[in-house]
């Protein structure tokens, strides 16, 4: 947008978020603002011909080989993790399904289902699609509060589990859920994966939602291929919009999300990983409609709403009373957020794509 241009649309954009930080935007508004927001990241992202299209794809995949693989780390860390566990055990579902800096989505078999049979569902389909089985060795990238970590040790009492995370909280949390269901083959490690060095192998590497904080994913892939088997599989999991890539960047006053949620992310395509194939082959590529994401992110904010009064005490005591209301206000925005992008379009423009990769094998 022109810069002149600009300077009537920022001060709106700034009175708006004023509104907001004071609890006096409705959410009929927020609504109506991020659908506008949307519709112009897509004429942004839409090129006029389908060569125009691949070759801005192309052009930002080339453009990933020069970055490291994760930027800004510690930024998008304390934006998610200075709430303690406490806020997320009142907000989501029972196996707290909410993955390394940013959320993940459930999957909803039916329009009755609840949030918790929806988390269920969505780890059941993770186990389906990378092939899991008993007495595997698996290693789980990213692994938040470990809602799948603690779902595979139950399930497959044989298997041995490694769970990487990069928050010590998230780590003390699924020790004392190991604790208390008595598992013993679940082991957590602390660590940023962007410079983590390991050298054990495993049957089953999966990644959920963590590809979305990477940047160059040639050195990632690089790099988890060597934790995996000869004959391993690799099953990733990210949101992306259908056709295009870009980054998450705080250049305007409506970039608060970046800012506060997402600082160094990237929105993927939904193919782009197939880009990336030096040391990892595709064995399957799958799309979940965006709809089951839209509702995942509605019944959060539901369940904020209907804890309010728990969570307030939460809010001040980690921000300040000062600003309370703010941060509270931002998490609502943020649920809504994200409700409203994957439920653009009925779930067609942004979605999940899964992957099934195999280890390449060295000629």
């Amino acid at each position: 947008m022109d810069s002149v241009l600009r300077l009537p649309y920022d001060a709106a954009v700034r009175a708006a978020l004023s509104s907001l930080e004071r609890n006096l935007l409705p959410d009929t508004i927020v609504r109506r603002l991020t659908r506008l927001l949307l519709a112009a990241r897509l004429r942004l992202g839409y090129q006029p011909t389908a060569e125009l299209q691949l070759s801005h794809l192309l052009l930002f995949k080339r453009s990933l080989l020069d970055l490291p693989i994760a930027i800004l780390t510690e930024k998008p860390k304390s934006q998610h993790y200075e709430l303690p566990t406490s806020f997320f055990k009142l907000v989501l579902g029972k196996h707290l399904k909410y993955r390394h800096y940013l959320c993940s989505g459930c999957y909803f078999l039916e329009k009755s289902s609840s949030l918790d049979d929806a988390e269920l569902a969505m780890l059941d389909l993770y186990c389906e699609r990378a092939q899991l089985m008993d007495g595997q060795s698996v290693l789980d990238v990213g692994c938040g509060w470990g809602s799948l970590s603690l779902f595979v040790a139950c399930k497959f009492p044989d298997s041995h589990v490694t769970g990487i995370c990069n928050s010590i909280t998230q780590k003390e949390f699924i020790d004392e859920q190991c604790r208390e269901r008595q598992l013993t083959n679940v082991k957590i490690i602390v660590a940023d994966i962007s410079n983590f060095v390991m050298e054990d192998q495993f049957d089953r590497v999966i990644s959920i939602e963590m590809f979305e904080h990477m940047k160059n994913y040639k050195e990632l892939l690089k790099k988890i291929s060597l934790w995996m088997k000869p004959d391993g599989l690799l099953f990733v999991q990210y949101f992306c919009h259908k056709t295009f890539a870009y980054h998450f960047e705080d250049n305007n006053e409506d970039d608060w999300i970046t800012r506060y949620f997402f600082t160094g992310g990237t929105m993927p395509s939904a193919n782009l990983l197939l880009y990336f194939q030096d040391d990892v082959c595709v064995v399957d590529h799958w799309l979940v409609s965006g709809t089951h994401y839209s509702r995942t992110s509605e019944e959060w904010l539901k369940r904020m709403d209907q804890n309010m009064a728990s969570i307030r005490p939460i809010m001040e005591s980690t921000y300040g009373k000062e600003s309370a209301t703010k941060w509270t206000a931002y998490w609502r925005t943020f649920f809504i957020s994200v409700a409203e992008l994957f439920g653009y379009n009925n779930g067609e423009e942004w979605m999940v794509a899964h992957y099934l990769f195999n280890k390449r094998s060295i000629s």
